[in-house]
Parts: structure tokens; C-alpha cells; sequence
């Protein structure tokens, strides 16, 4: 797997020097940053499919993937809220960065068999599963943290995530790319950007204590042994 990766990594850099070489490099980077993405989500389903982790583990990740999933498909009707981004947080912040990004990967997953897939799916995965590893870094640093400043970092979240997605419609449908064309696409969603900024904030606020101790009550009664 690490032979893998260096592998790929070296790949991803000379073809990226190649097309800033020859003067193309705007014209693929779109298809180039797709394509790093999903390199990213591959290469971390392997790991989990190559690692030790046992059915305790995999039945968590599986329950809190779900519920994530689940839940954003309830709240379909509100287009920005839902609480997918807070249970992706938590997860990460209690289980880990690792666990954090396949729970966070798999809601992505999960919520669009309803909702449907798309060529957007590998980005949300990548999004939702970055929100998981932050938040794993930061409950590996900071065990003990405040529902206030919890909710403060699910507000930035909301940003994180849209912003990734803006990113993702800006690649692929925003022509010719200038820094203007830029941001007025993401001027645009600046209202749902806010919207589940606010929502993740709200969510944190109310479920925050509570989720947080059920599942640390979880992590201890499984005993489970951590991917490093």
C-alpha cells in the first residue's frame, strides 16, 4: 500500500509538471483534480479493506455512516440543513481521523442512494470525509473541548464542505476559469453556504453533550483498537 502510493503520488506530480510545461494545465486541471480525488477515496478504502480493523469497528463506522447518510436524506426538503456535517464531526472528534473520514465518505455514499448519484458523489465523499479527518486531528489534540467551541468549528465546517463542492462546479462547468468567473460562483452559494453553516452550529448546540458521551460510552465498552 505505501509502495502504492508513492507510486501514485509520483504519477500525480510529473503529469501535473507536464501539463504546467506545456501550457495545458488549465485546460486538464479540472480533469486532473477529479482524478486526485478519487485516487484519495480508492486509496483509503484499500487501507481499510488491508487493515486489522475487526467487525467492532466496522459495525460503528458502518451505524454512524448511516445515520449521517439517513439523516441528510430526511432533511432533503431544506436544501443547506441537515445534520450529516455535525455526525460526521463528532464521529471523527470521538473515534479518530481515519474512522472520521470513512464515516464521513460512507454518509456521502449512503444519502445519495436516495437522493442520487452523480458526478458530484467522489467530491462530497472527499468533503465530508475531510471534515471527519480535521476533527479526528482535533480530538486527538484536544480531548476535552467545549460544546461552544465544537459549534464554532461545525459553523466553519459548513463553509469547508461547500466551499469544496464550489470548487468541484467551478472545475467542471465554469468556463473560461478567471478569478472573477470564481468567485461569482461561489458568491452564489454564498446563502446555502450560510445556511448550513448556521445549521451545523445549531445542531452541535443542542446534540453535542449528549452524542458526544454516547459515543465515547460506545468507544470504551467495544474496546476498539485504533488503525494508526
Amino acid at each position: 500500500m505505501r509502495k502504492l502510493s508513492i507510486y501514485l503520488t509520483t504519477f500525480f506530480i510529473s503529469i501535473l509538471l507536464f501539463l504546467t510545461i506545456t501550457g495545458k494545465i488549465q485546460e486538464y486541471i479540472p480533469l486532473f483534480v477529479t482524478i486526485v480525488v478519487l485516487a484519495i477515496l480508492i486509496l483509503s478504502y484499500m487501507y481499510f479493506e488491508k487493515s486489522a480493523m475487526g467487525t467492532k469497528e466496522i459495525a460503528v463506522i458502518a451505524t454512524l455512516s448511516a445515520f449521517a447518510g439517513v439523516g441528510r436524506a430526511i432533511f432533503a426538503f431544506a436544501p443547506g440543513v441537515q445534520p450529516t456535517t455535525f455526525i460526521v464531526a463528532i464521529s471523527g472528534f470521538v473515534f479518530g481521523p481515519y474512522e472520521g473520514f470513512l464515516v464521513g465518505s460512507t454518509a456521502a455514499f449512503i444519502s445519495n442512494i436516495f437522493l442520487g448519484q452523480g458526478p458530484w458523489s467522489p467530491w462530497q465523499m472527499f468533503g465530508w470525509g475531510i471534515v471527519g479527518v480535521i476533527s479526528g486531528i482535533i480530538g486527538k489534540a484536544r480531548a476535552n473541548i467545549s460544546v461552544e467551541k465544537f459549534s464554532v468549528i461545525c459553523f466553519l465546517y459548513g463553509f469547508l464542505f461547500d466551499w469544496i463542492m464550489n470548487l468541484w462546479h467551478v472545475l467542471g462547468y465554469i468556463r473560461p476559469l478567471t478569478l472573477k468567473s470564481i468567485i461569482s460562483a461561489y458568491a452564489l452559494g454564498l446563502t446555502f453556504d450560510v445556511l448550513h453553516a448556521i445549521s451545523n452550529f445549531l445542531f452541535s448546540m443542542i446534540f453535542f453533550e449528549r452524542l458526544v458521551r454516547v459515543l465515547r460510552r460506545f468507544k470504551r465498552r467495544l474496546e476498539i483498537t485504533y488503525i494508526r
